[in-house]
């Protein structure tokens, strides 16, 4: 059993440096296989290559290899991509990276990422754009201790909270708003669940798939799981994301990999086994507990299929849902009216129905 206090998550918005050495996973298995050109009505097809050249494409993860990025494992995994004419690389984030850099430095053909990010960096001018939504719902949430009467958001006030300055940023004000919470509420969260299980007053940030585990484990007890969504704000995560150079360069070639990713996840949602066995390979903290609640969480919640996804297919996005996101931040203040907020997506290679990816 790992050491769970010393398993660091995520930070999609906090900034770090730019790294050059890194653990690959680099495969061209093909232990399945899948069709890989038909076409629904509206849509493009996406033919993979018959000619035995493979394009060779590198994903960036935003964190280590888990549950969260089992779609396109499993491509990897089944021959999903090999049949659309790829050889791909996924590369787990170390700490301290930073992989919209690795984007933006040609490290990397495609990232993980997520939609207020994306947006931030439009605001920035920064040249990366949001292809897919794998996430359809926020994950991020509050967790506090049964039985001590923090059952809602509202009865949060003037509780101690632990939190990362990027979701604060992000949340805060809208929480400020909502249920008048304050500043002096803050307490940096460092990726260790020990000060919360010590203080049962106290509250903290946490995925749905990862940290009500680890405070199940640790402390013995099932947390009280508040959604931030709740908030009203319900921004699409896990995205992946490419250059507007690439977009303008090979939109064949985005086409073609956004296919067989999205194929992917409905392989691994079926059927988990082949993606979950590369994702411990290449993250040994992934216990096959781990990933089974992972994945339990994920369809307890509907965090993928829900929304536009159960008829436009998984990876689904509208403008309408990006212009609600972005006003949202704007008037927060999270965002700046600059740019076009359409710089931070396309619909272009997305939306193409259910039948169509299960084809």
């Amino acid at each position: 059993m790992p050491n769970f206090n010393d398993i660091k998550r995520r930070q999609f918005l906090k900034m770090g440096s730019l790294f050059i050495g890194t653990s690959l996973l680099t495969s061209c298995l093909n232990q399945g296989s899948q069709p890989s050109s038909s076409t629904s009505q509206g849509s493009q097809p996406s033919p993979s290559k018959s000619n035995g050249k493979l394009d060779k494409i590198k994903v960036g993860l935003s964190w280590k290899a888990e549950a969260e990025y089992g779609g396109f494992y499993q491509a990897l995994a089944t021959g999903i991509y090999r049949d659309y004419g790829f050889d791909v690389e996924i590369r787990p984030l170390p700490p301290q990276g930073n992989v919209t850099q690795l984007l933006m430095g040609d490290l990397v053909d495609f990232s993980i990422g997520q939609a207020v990010n994306a947006l931030q960096a439009a605001d920035q001018g920064i040249p990366k754009v949001t292809v897919a939504a794998i996430f359809q719902n926020e994950i991020q949430a509050f967790l506090a201790h049964p039985g001590v009467g923090n059952d809602s958001l509202a009865q949060l006030k003037g509780k101690r909270v632990f939190i990362v300055p990027g979701l604060s940023s992000i949340y805060w004000p809208f929480l400020e708003q909502q249920y008048g919470y304050t500043q002096d509420q803050q307490r940096p969260y460092n990726f260790n669940v020990t000060p919360f299980l010590l203080d049962k007053n106290s509250v903290q940030q946490g995925l749905l798939t990862s940290e009500p585990f680890l405070i199940e484990k640790e402390g013995g007890f099932k947390p009280v799981i508040l959604l931030l969504s709740e908030t009203g704000l319900n921004p699409y995560n896990f995205t992946l994301e490419t250059t507007h150079k690439l977009i303008d360069s090979k939109p064949e070639l985005v086409h073609r990999f956004v296919d067989a990713s999205m194929k992917g996840w409905y392989s691994y949602l079926e059927n988990p086994a082949l993606g979950n066995e590369l994702i411990q390979q290449d993250n040994s903290e992934m216990s096959d507990e781990l990933l089974a609640f992972a994945l339990g969480k994920i369809a307890e919640y509907d965090l993928i299929k829900s929304g536009d996804a159960q008829t436009l297919g998984i990876g689904a996005m509208t403008d309408e849902r990006w212009k609600t996101l972005f006003d949202q931040l704007l008037t927060a203040g999270v965002v700046q009216d600059k740019p076009s907020y359409k710089d931070a997506y396309t619909l272009e290679f997305i939306n193409k129905g259910v039948d169509y990816y299960l084809a």
